[in-house]
């Protein structure tokens, strides 16, 4: 078995005291050392600042997408960072008619583990709006569409942010709970799997998300789990595994009085292996 460590987060752009948040967040990804990682709202430049000194090989959409989409100068967009060299395989615009301010492109890459091959590592943002679950709908079936294109014998690891709950529709169908559109698949919530509590990741709790709650949502108290680390199922992976061992959240405390970001991430640490 090889372990491996997934972090997703949303860095919250250039909000707030950013170079204070860039420092921490830096800080703290050479602490836990993460393998794959998933950012969100990074703004051009700021993914070198991320993971300098970490060893990670990073990729920002802004090196791999032909136009940035409306919006990403003001709200940043998707990037990775992986402990080997990946190969970006597709990137997907998941704007559409329904949902034209998704400035957050998804980035699909192969990332070679040693050892074991290829995985294949999706990094998604949906859209963010409290009534668009009908958009996140067609945005998770073109996951899995991506997924379908591109996954390989390992276990597909899809890590971000959803802008949804786990009871939404779009969470169920990943999860194997209900379908969508006469279709169905199956992921592994890593939290779910091997997390304790709740696991909110936007919360009031938070000062720097307080404000866009309050901006967006209207309620003095508000707590969601919004950001996830997904598996591949055996059932599309039949001769391999991907064990969840932990999950637990990170970003999620101040540090000399400051938060990294309006997002708590999620790191998780996974067993892969080959059935023999």
């Amino acid at each position: 078995m090889t372990r491996l460590r997934v972090l997703t987060l949303n860095v919250w752009n250039t909000r707030g005291d950013c170079a204070a948040r860039m420092a921490l967040i830096n800080a703290e990804l050479r602490r836990r050392a993460p393998d794959l990682v998933a950012f969100q709202e990074v703004m051009p430049g700021q993914l070198d600042q991320l993971i300098a000194g970490t060893g990670l090989h990073g990729t920002d959409q802004s090196q791999v997408s032909m136009a940035a989409p409306p919006f990403a100068d003001r709200y940043g967009g998707t990037a990775i960072a992986t402990r080997w060299p990946h190969r970006i395989v597709e990137v997907l615009d998941q704007r559409g008619t329904d949902a034209p301010d998704v400035p957050w492109l998804t980035l699909a890459a192969h990332v070679p583990l040693p050892d074991l091959g290829e995985v294949l590592f999706v990094a998604p943002t949906t859209s963010f709006r409290l009534d668009m679950e009908a958009a996140r709908e067609r945005q998770v079936l073109a996951l899995s569409d991506l997924d379908a294109r591109h996954r390989t014998a390992l276990p597909t690891i899809m890590a971000g942010d959803f802008n949804a709950d786990p009871d939404t529709a779009g969470i169920r169908y990943l999860t194997g709970r209900q379908s969508l559109a006469g279709r169905s698949t199956h992921y592994h919530d890593a939290w779910e799997v091997a997390g304790s509590g709740p696991g909110h990741t936007w919360s009031t709790d938070n000062p720097n998300a307080s404000e866009d709650i309050a901006r967006l949502v209207r309620q003095p108290r508000h707590h969601r789990r919004l950001d996830y680390v997904l598996v591949g199922s055996p059932h599309a992976h039949p001769h391999t595994l991907a064990h969840v061992v932990d999950a637990r959240r990170v970003f999620d405390e101040p540090s000399d009085g400051v938060w990294a970001s309006d997002h708590y991430g999620v790191v998780v640490d996974l067993d892969l292996g080959v059935i023999h």
